[in-house]
């Protein structure tokens, strides 16, 4: 049976799910920005503020895959709706929070939410699109993840800020029941198996892996710098403290540029969309590392890392759909396992290292993970040597653009 969605319907699906991926990620990293707002309310250090932050990337870590092997046969609709019910219910809870505790407890929900929601969202919103034009979908979703670090932060930060830090949680509740309803109304009610994407287009379960593999490193690489990358531009770079906010908005609006970048190059060029985010992105933290005390090459070195990191997340994303080996969502669930586990992983690195090495070896570091899973990409996607055939997920491609031909905007695989 088909499940038929219009062109419209489908490119306002896609709207309403990149602003929900927009409000996890701005509500995962609010705390960061109204640190020293929340500390004295709730009478906590700084630190113990932080591990709001630190900890919600643990709960998706660990609930990813389980919560989506338990909501398989849920259809989207409901499974979505429900889940954003929730993420607007924990930021309200966050909003009264009285104590620490509930505040810690409303972010274990809102991570639950969230470890789920990229479990199903990326394939749900790619079903209704031709397979020939899923890369640049995959791109234009996550450009509201991309955005938030860059417009949702800062703007959540600084409504905390005139108005307290509970407002900013309650606005965000409140972002969360509009966009609840925006996917009841337009996504369609349909058994999940048959959804669009609901299988990858050439499935190989080795490939995935190292896929996986290469995310975690990759992530882990870029985040042994960026979670640190304050104190790196203060003592190695040499900025002053009024510097800081304009670089780390450039280096936010060079994700959203990597972003769009990759939207017009995933569908042509899979292979090479994933590998040449993260050359660059090896490059640019090499660079950061042997040039970092020039200010100048610093900037140009810090936008190519924040283009290199949304670009890869993207071209990530694009890849576990060719190659999921059973269902998408899993699959998914997987690589947010992977992207989580890369941010903690970065994290703790950077953080082992900056006391007794200080900040500039933290690039060296995160170089050198990159650039090994840059080899496990390039050594996997390479054509295979049999008739001098291309990868295993290049054909597909073009055999499913033929199949395509003449289709506007199917809903789900028929």
């Amino acid at each position: 049976m088909a499940w038929e969605v219009s062109p419209r319907r489908a490119r306002a699906m896609l709207v309403t799910l990149s602003l929900a991926a927009f409000a996890f990620i701005t509500t995962e990293l609010l705390p960061v920005g109204l640190l020293t707002h929340i500390a004295p309310d709730l009478d906590r250090s700084r630190s113990q503020v932080g591990l709001l932050v630190s900890g919600y990337a643990v709960v998706v870590v660990l609930a990813s895959v389980p919560l989506a092997r338990l909501t398989q046969r849920i259809p989207r609709r409901h499974l979505l709706g429900a889940t954003m019910l929730l993420f607007a219910a924990a930021n309200a809870a966050a909003a009264l929070a009285p104590t620490y505790a509930v505040l810690a407890g409303s972010r274990l929900a809102t991570a639950l939410a969230q470890a789920l929601f990229w479990s199903v969202a990326t394939a749900t919103v790619i079903g209704p699109f031709p397979v020939a034009v899923r890369g640049r979908v995959v791109a234009l979703f996550a450009t509201g993840a991309t955005l938030a670090p860059v417009l949702g932060v800062p703007l959540g930060t600084w409504l905390g800020q005139q108005a307290g830090w509970r407002v900013a949680f309650a606005v965000l509740a409140g972002v969360g029941l509009v966009i609840a309803a925006g996917v009841v109304v337009l996504l369609p009610s349909y058994p999940p198996a048959a959804g669009g994407a609901a299988r990858g287009t050439a499935p190989d379960g080795r490939r995935f892996a190292v896929l996986l593999i290469a995310t975690a490193l990759g992530i882990g690489g870029f985040m042994t710098l960026q979670t640190y990358i304050t104190p790196f531009l203060l003592d190695i770079s040499g900025f002053a403290d009024a510097a800081l906010a304009p670089l780390l908005f450039a280096s936010g609006a060079a994700g959203v540029l990597g972003t769009l970048a990759a939207a017009r190059t995933l569908d042509t060029w899979p292979i090479a969309s994933l590998v040449t985010p993260l050359s660059i992105g090896t490059a640019a933290l090499f660079g950061m590392y042997a040039l970092g005390t020039l200010r100048h090459v610093t900037v140009a070195f810090l936008a190519g890392i924040g283009l290199a990191y949304a670009a890869f997340g993207s071209a990530v994303q694009n890849r576990m759909l060719h190659l999921a080996p059973g269902s998408t969502d899993i699959a998914s669930a997987g690589v947010s396992t992977a992207f989580n586990a890369g941010i903690a992983g970065g994290s703790l690195l950077g953080g082992a290292l900056l006391p007794t090495s200080g900040a500039r070896p933290l690039a060296l570091a995160g170089g050198l993970l990159t650039l090994v899973a840059l080899a496990l990409l390039a050594v996997d996607t390479r054509p295979r040597p049999a008739g001098g055939s291309a990868p295993t997920t290049v054909r597909p491609a073009r055999q499913t653009r033929t199949q395509a031909a003449g289709r506007t905007c199917p809903d789900q695989a028929r």
